[in-house]
């Protein structure tokens, strides 16, 4: 089974900033052969020591939050190991093991509040984003999440592979450009 550093190397050096928000199927396929064991064992609580330092929790934080994203687009799978994500993220919040990542690497420990449905987390996002990174970027990322989950309450392209019935306001905001409608209003309002 991999180690942290065995994660961070893959994530950090070998995908890299330029793979981290692209679907790249080759990069899901080796995430999943590479981790998909590793995954698991997290889902189940078996990585839960890892969560003991800087680079133990961005590890585990990169398991959890973002290799099923890779891993498993269209299934709720993706989404399955978000709160143990969010708890150790909490963790390190209160440690202050954030401030040990450099930026870009120091948003994975604000992500898994970014990609929750509680508007508190949310919340948790936007501030971290604005007060513990500078990324104006990633800020906006961050409050445009949030625009979201004040307007519908959850994520309506999470709604197919949740299994979840749109409203008719979630179909017209999907129809009009989605998430991607979001950034550029908010981009207009920094203006």
């Amino acid at each position: 089974m991999s180690d942290p550093m065995e994660v961070l190397d893959f994530w950090l050096q070998k995908v890299g900033v330029k793979g981290w928000y692209e679907v790249d199927p080759a990069v899901d396929a080796e995430i999943t052969d590479r981790f998909g064991d590793l995954w698991q064992a997290a889902h189940e609580g078996g990585l839960d020591h890892w969560i003991a330092g800087a680079a133990g929790t961005l590890a585990f934080l990169i398991v959890t939050d973002q290799f099923p994203r890779n891993m498993f687009r269209g299934d709720p799978r993706a989404f399955a190991t978000d709160p143990r994500a969010r708890d150790a993220a909490r963790r390190a919040l209160a440690e202050n093991w954030d401030q040990d990542a450099p930026t870009p690497e120091r948003q994975f420990f604000y992500l898994p509040f970014e990609h929750s449905e509680d508007a508190a987390d949310q919340a948790l996002a936007v501030e971290c984003f604005s007060t513990r990174m500078d990324s104006p970027e990633s800020a906006l990322h961050a409050r445009a999440h949030q625009r979201i989950i004040q307007t519908f309450g959850r994520f309506p392209f999470r709604n197919v592979a949740l299994g979840r019935k749109s409203t008719k306001e979630e179909e017209a905001f999907m129809a009009e450009g989605g998430y991607g409608a979001i950034v550029r209003a908010l981009q207009g309002e920094r203006s």
